[in-house]
């Protein structure tokens, strides 16, 4: 029975790490841990925000080491935004992933599912896209924001405004992503995910 990822999809503010870090933790239950469920940090060049930890929420690189990498071919998965304050990056190394000890648990991107499930083929990558009505995330995502020392207002809505783009019903069509979970209940959503996770694992 071949190891597996699972890739949590969604527009910012829509739960995504809320339910990874849930799901990471009832995967620890006895009955789970034959599977051996591991979560991936990914890899960014953006600034930290308040209250992020290097090497749990994300590992954090300066744009140097970026290319390095780069340079060096350790990346499998990269996504750049051009912001107000330069561009961003998320990626994620090779290194990331050993399938033949483990399963895994990632936050993702449509581009980001799309070039993982290229690399590593059918029957190995399965998408979760999960979704929250956008006055709440928006809510959500100013609320975050405000907390930061330096808030970056203007970054905040473009990256808002270009979710809309960046998880289209056709680009979701495209990639044969048709189920939704409706993150209105944390707890439910959480579960369904889980269930759907559950079954994979014992296929």
């Amino acid at each position: 029975m071949a190891n597996k990822i699972f890739q949590l999809i969604g527009k910012s503010g829509s739960g995504k790490d809320t339910i990874k870090n849930l799901l990471i933790k009832d995967f620890k239950e006895e009955k789970w841990l034959q599977f051996s469920i591991k979560e991936v940090v990914m890899y960014t060049t953006r600034p930290k925000r308040e209250g992020e930890i290097d090497g749990i929420s994300y590992f954090f690189k300066t744009e140097e080491e970026y290319q390095q990498m780069n340079v060096a071919n350790e990346i499998l998965e990269c996504r750049s935004y051009e912001t107000k304050h330069g561009i961003w990056r998320y990626f994620t190394p090779y290194q990331a992933f050993d399938l033949t000890n483990h399963n895994y648990i990632i936050l993702n991107t449509l581009e980001g599912y799309q070039s993982l499930k290229s690399y590593y083929g059918e029957g190995i990558v399965y998408p979760f896209y999960i979704e929250v009505e956008d006055g709440i995330r928006l809510n959500r995502a100013l609320k975050r924001e405000m907390q930061e020392e330096n808030p970056k207002y203007q970054e905040l809505c473009r990256r808002f405004l270009a979710d809309s783009i960046d998880f289209s019903d056709e680009k979701l069509s495209l990639l044969n992503i048709t189920k939704r979970y409706q993150n209105d209940n944390l707890i439910k959503c959480k579960d369904e995910i889980e269930n759907d996770i559950k079954r994979l694992l014992l296929k």
